[in-house]
């Protein structure tokens, strides 16, 4: 028996063996190693995506902060409006009570220019009278009853 292991038969075969077996175990190591290379390269990128990722949620946190404060300005602006408009309506609400008064008051002003016209009519009349009897004295002695 100890002829048989230490026969160059069985010591090549028993080499033989064991270097299918590394070259085997060597294959699979160089596959695993490539998976490992591959995998760090994935998480390399990840790690960039990352930082970039995290560099736009911080623009768009700095964004949000101006979009809010611009929202508050917006919102003391359209108070400010409602409270500008609340003031024009109640401008409004007295200029419809003074154009009311002014419309009740229109026919009175008619009938007042229309007397007004009646008595500047009479008053051109007497005028005219007067000075027809202050340019023409001889009048006021013959034909007429009455001077004017």
């Amino acid at each position: 028996m100890y002829r048989r292991v230490n026969s160059s038969r069985f010591i090549v075969l028993t080499t033989a063996g064991i270097v299918v077996v590394m070259m085997a175990f060597t294959w699979v190591m160089y596959g695993m190693a490539q998976k490992v290379f591959i995998l760090t390269d994935v998480m390399i990128e990840m790690n960039e995506n990352f930082v970039t990722m995290t560099s736009d949620i911080h623009g768009m946190s700095t964004t949000m902060q101006s979009m809010d404060t611009n929202i508050a300005d917006m919102g003391g602006n359209i108070k400010d409006m409602t409270k500008n408009i609340g003031k024009m309506n109640t401008s409004l609400v007295t200029m419809q009570d003074d154009v009311g008064a002014m419309a009740r008051s229109m026919p009175e002003m008619t009938a007042a220019v229309k007397g007004m016209s009646a008595n500047m009519g009479r008053l051109t009349y007497d005028v005219n009278r007067a000075s027809y009897a202050f340019t023409q004295p001889m009048s006021y002695m013959w034909g007429n009853g009455f001077p004017f």
